[in-house]
């Protein structure tokens, strides 16, 4: 590197140095907050500051008008956790009598240490506080600043991880609102990295990618200099396809963000995971690969393009393994372009890191082979020769799609209500497109560009007994069967119109007799033992699982609790929400569940992203003026500004006034754990 060059980089960042101070100037208090475990269910959260040298921070005080601006640390409500007496000053301050507010004060210097107990009634929970300061020199003060903080506590862990927030409110935040579907999130994110991986593994088995190896070879046999460069060249050739997928999107997103806020970020995600108009652009999108996998049309670069990338691959150094990559991405894309849209597609309802964490996933999986392939060249004689093979994994790829893309036509017609596509539907597509799929394995269907099949080979004979036994398993699905290991693609079973409800349900399915009526908030009954009617809201249009008795409105559910004493069970879910359809098949089903939802609690399920308008009076106005008019967009204001979650599915349990009973639950699949939480929640009812 030249001696310009190293001035010019040193220079753009003093400039760039320069400009971030001058923009944002630095708050001389930075915060950190971590918790110790006491003993037994006692935990202390502990809060430090740190001062920058010449600067002081005002003690609590209290200071009367015209003094300074006191220390204050505010802890928001409780959720599985209690309060233990108040905030304490661990460190004594200074205290002098101050000439200019004519007033004793006290005030910290180089460092200060506070307090909190409290006591843990779950496994963990997250202690949100707010702090509030100002901090002065000998010459001038800062503005005050406050900053709020979130400290993860987990039962018997000792001492915990300690988080940092810089002094200004701008960047101050430790961690924003807890994510209540964190677990859910990783659970689901891990499941979509997994998957990207098998499709990256799948990409390299198409006919346009896997002929792409013995050329990938020959250009790093052919390369100059010694092992050690040919090796870095192979790696870096690797790490060129990896930017060359990630980095385009990663961009895009990034700027999103950067542009628009995190809010606008998760309204975009939110917007394509259940709106319809990407839905149906995501339909016929996979629609459209599964047709050029089928050979009805390729879907290629433009041959300008790949034929200008392809000249420059002949370079010398890492200019010529960069365009060899991106030789590989554009040629390639007729196969690889399908899969990478199923990937994105598929993470869109995630979190901000979701597509990207994901296409890093796949185009990992998708390099490493070429990579290694490039550093050994001699494992190339171990590769089975191309041929027919390549496009029969080709086409049945392309019904993988065509299955696929069923879900998104599924979620539009869900969340509208169009009722084009209940669950007997779907499955028949699927025992359809499944069975001809077995049908094509055996040899019996062929396509554009396939061989024909004179015998059937071992590995086919055993894909197509695996096919066409997932299709016996589907079919009693047509009968209501729950069909467990499918729950998060299929539509909820009450879409279904023919379903054998057990003997158990048969005498659930109704509410306790009596009509009920809403008054100002309360509940009137007139007995009627011939009358078993209750005017939910809402019910022409949503059903609650295994034939639950319930409502979709709070107030409603509120007023029937109180009516009948019992604790409100509050489902925070969604149409297009796999997680929360796989919740109902696994655990929802467990008899020790569905003997407390039915007989223990009243079942309240409010959907996020229902597009449904609602009556007037459940119109919601936000602080800056929007008013909210869909039961989706009201369910999600509602959830994010009480509890501050924003994804599904999350369990809050309700007793008298609305107080949370125990600390809310996300996605799990341990039964066991979530019957335990039913019963904390009925404990603490009962000492209400």
């Amino acid at each position: 590197m030249g001696n310009k060059f190293r001035k010019f980089i040193i220079s753009v960042a003093c400039l760039m140095a320069g400009t971030a101070a001058f923009a944002q100037p630095v708050n001389p208090v930075s915060w950190k907050a971590g918790y110790s475990h006491l003993n037994g269910d006692l935990y202390r959260i502990e809060i430090n500051a740190t001062i920058d040298a010449g600067y002081h921070m005002y003690d609590f005080g209290p200071y009367e008008t015209g003094g300074p601006n006191a220390t204050s640390i505010t802890f928001g409500k409780g959720i599985g956790y209690e309060l233990v007496d108040s905030v304490r000053m661990e460190d004594s301050p200074v205290r002098v009598y101050d000439d200019v507010y004519k007033m004793d004060i006290g005030y910290f210097e180089g460092s200060a240490k506070f307090s909190q107990d409290i006591r843990l009634h779950a496994k963990e929970a997250n202690v949100m506080f707010n702090v509030e300061w100002m901090s002065c020199n000998d010459n001038s003060c800062v503005p005050p600043d406050d900053v709020d903080i979130t400290v993860d506590v987990k039962a018997a862990a000792g001492k915990g991880t300690w988080t940092k927030a810089a002094g200004s409110s701008d960047n101050g935040t430790i961690k924003a609102m807890p994510d209540a579907n964190a677990s859910a999130k990783g659970g689901s994110l891990w499941a979509l990295v997994l998957e990207a991986i098998i499709w990256g593994f799948a990409a390299l088995l198409t006919p346009c990618v896997f002929p792409m190896v013995p050329m990938t070879v020959s250009y790093f046999i052919k390369g100059d200099g010694d092992s050690g460069m040919g090796k870095f060249r192979a790696a870096m050739y690797g790490l060129f396809i990896v930017l060359l997928y990630t980095l385009p999107i990663a961009i895009i997103i990034i700027l999103t963000r950067i542009i628009g806020g995190e809010a606008i970020t998760a309204n975009i995600f939110n917007w394509l995971a259940t709106n319809w108009i990407p839905n149906i652009i995501f339909f016929i999108v996979f629609m459209v690969f599964a047709a050029s996998f089928f050979g009805a049309f390729e879907i290629v670069m433009p041959e300008k393009l790949v034929n200008k990338s392809d000249s420059k691959a002949s370079r010398a150094g890492l200019g010529g393994v960069f365009f060899m990559a991106l030789t590989l991405v554009l040629v390639s894309f007729s196969c690889t372009g399908p899969i990478v849209g199923t990937v994105l597609i598929k993470s869109t309802s995630g979190e901000f890191w979701t597509p990207i964490i994901t296409m890093l996933a796949f185009s990992i999986a998708f390099s490493l082979p070429f990579t290694l392939l490039a550093l050994f060249p001699s494992w190339l004689k171990k590769l089975p020769k191309s041929g027919g093979w390549l496009n029969t994994f080709k086409v049945v790829l392309g019904f993988v799609e065509l299955a696929l893309g069923m879900k998104f036509l599924q979620v539009a017609d869900q969340t509208y209500h169009w009722g084009l596509l209940n669950r007997e539907i779907y499955l028949a597509f699927w025992i359809v497109i499944f069975a001809l799929l077995g049908f094509y394995l055996l040899g019996k269907l062929r396509f554009k560009y396939d061989e024909p099949v004179e015998h059937i080979s071992f590995f086919r004979l055993v894909l197509a007994i695996l096919d066409f036994t997932f299709v016996v398993y589907m079919i009693p699905g047509m009968w209501g069967a729950p069909l467990k290991a499918l729950s998060g693609y299929l539509p909820p079973i009450q879409t279904q119109d023919f379903v054998i409800p057990s003997t158990e349900e048969l005498q659930n399915m109704l509410p306790e007799a009596g009509t009920y009526s809403m008054n100002a908030g309360a509940v009137s009954t007139t007995a009627d033992s011939s009358s078993a009617y209750y005017p939910v809201k809402y019910a022409d249009k949503l059903k609650l699982p295994h034939s639950l008795k319930g409502y979709f409105d709070l107030k409603q559910a509120k007023a029937y609790a109180k009516h009948v004493g019992k604790p409100i069970f509050l489902d925070f879910t969604g149409i297009g929400c796999m997680n929360c359809r796989e919740m109902e098949s696994r655990v929802f089903s467990d008899s020790r569940v569905m003997k407390h939802l039915r007989n223990d609690y009243v079942v309240c399920a409010l959907y996020c992203d229902d597009k449904s308008k609602l009556e007037e009076e459940d119109w919601i106005t936000t602080e800056n003026g929007k008013v909210l008019k869909t039961m989706g967009k009201v369910n999600s204001y509602y959830a994010l500004k009480t509890y501050g979650v924003n994804a599904q599915p999350y369990y809050v349990l309700l007793g008298r006034d609305g107080k949370v009973l125990t600390a809310p639950r996300a996605y799990g699949l341990d039964v066991n754990e979530f019957v335990a939480f039913l019963e904390r929640g009925l404990a603490e009812y009962k000492k209400q």
